[in-house]
């Protein structure tokens, strides 16, 4: 006779808050939802595990399927279980922040997704769930891991300017970075190292820098 639990087995998700950088301001990525509940309002991606997955795989997957986004980093960052949060049935969600620099996406919803689209955080829509309270979450790691700079480097392309590297931390921090003691910052933490390239535009050229290896 298979043995029993007297006790329930929750639905276990995934829920993927992705960021990225579009004309200087900080974006995520969210999903139109194309089936109920709350069809029609926007959400973060994610999905239901699947018996055979471990939770990285999940999340990876539900990205793909609804965004059409591979991310080579998801980190996991927070677990979600409020008894109330999804109305179909009690859900744990674990969820993962990603990420990514704008040049290197291109966004085809599939599966449950109506359509995906990146929002500045500053302008959100409502959010379905309790994705309201992820974001947040999400948005207060961004903030404390950026401060060591090196997680910045995933926002941009792989040459780079000190003054685009300064932009981001602040779209990312929401805060002012005064440009000497930030490049002081840089320097003392030997994250970066400068190439022989230059940036041309409207002002002197500008030096390009890459990131160094961890």
């Amino acid at each position: 006779m298979p043995f029993t639990y007297e006790y329930s087995h929750p639905a276990v998700a995934t829920d993927i808050a992705v960021f990225t950088l579009r004309r200087g301001a900080l974006h995520v990525l969210l999903i139109e939802r194309g089936a109920d509940p709350f069809r029609g309002a926007w959400a973060l991606p994610g999905g239901f595990l699947q018996p055979d997955e471990e939770l990285d795989q999940c999340a990876r997957r539900e990205l793909r399927e609804e965004t059409g986004v591979d991310a080579d980093l998801l980190q996991p960052f927070g677990t979600f279980s409020a008894p109330d949060r999804d109305p179909r049935e009690r859900v744990i969600s674990v969820a993962y922040l990603a990420l990514m620099a704008s040049d290197e996406l291109r966004l085809e919803a599939s599966t449950d997704a109506a359509q995906a689209r990146w929002f500045p955080v500053g302008d959100l829509p409502a959010l379905a769930f309790d994705h309201a309270a992820i974001l947040a979450r999400a948005m207060e790691v961004l903030g404390e891991t950026a401060r060591a700079i090196r997680p910045l480097f995933a926002l941009l392309p792989a040459r780079f300017t000190l003054s685009q590297l300064q932009s981001a931390y602040e779209a990312v921090t929401g805060e002012d970075a005064e440009k000497r003691n930030f490049r002081k910052t840089v320097a003392a933490l030997g994250c970066v190292r400068e190439t022989e390239e230059f940036a041309h535009g409207a002002h002197r050229p500008a030096r390009l820098y890459a990131a160094n290896a961890a």
